[in-house]
């Protein structure tokens, strides 16, 4: 059975679990997150691989690089990343990888900019199944009324981030006070 490398990286917006497989990150995701196992184990059946933690180049270079776009140093991530899903899915992740850092967007502009404006709630299950958060920024999407919706690592957290980015000016009742 082959093997993706998983290591624990505790920030202060919470605990990740970061994985890679074949020189490339598959997984940053939060640890504890509801959807965690389902994720976890599509990855490894996508990969026909088993979790081992074991340290290398790459998990080191995304907690760093993880660690410094939480200081606010960093805007851009300069990880190969494997992305395990369907075609679907990939395709909604690379649109989201295509939503600059400081803005934000919608679940119906993302499914336009996969030219398939019928399939919102299909890129929004996509956004929620994203195994490589804050990488592949899913916390960049908000509901199209500019409200704060779904997030693995929660709302709070989403707030924090976007915050981070200075690109969200809705409404304040996600306080993190």
């Amino acid at each position: 059975m082959k093997k993706i490398n998983i290591q624990y990286h505790k920030t202060k917006i919470g605990e990740f679990i970061v994985g890679s497989f074949d020189g490339k990150l598959c997984l940053l995701d939060f640890r504890y997150r509801k959807m965690s196992e389902s994720v976890n184990n599509r990855i490894k059946k996508g990969l026909n691989a088993d979790f081992m933690e074991y340290d290398d180049k790459i998990l080191k270079k995304t907690r760093e690089q993880l660690n410094e776009y939480l200081e606010g140093v960093r805007k851009e991530f300069t990880i190969p990343l494997l992305m395990v899903g369907t075609d679907f899915q990939k395709s909604v992740w690379n649109a989201l990888l295509m939503v600059p850092y400081g803005t934000t967007s919608t679940y119906l502009q993302l499914a336009k900019d996969i030219n398939n404006e019928k399939a919102v709630r299909a890129v929004a299950g996509a956004n929620g199944a994203n195994a490589i958060g804050i990488i592949i920024p899913c916390h960049r999407i908000i509901g199209s009324d500019g409200e704060l919706v779904g997030y693995g690592g929660g709302l709070a957290v989403k707030k924090r981030l976007l915050k981070l980015e200075k690109s969200y000016n809705g409404p304040e009742q996600y306080s993190l006070l």
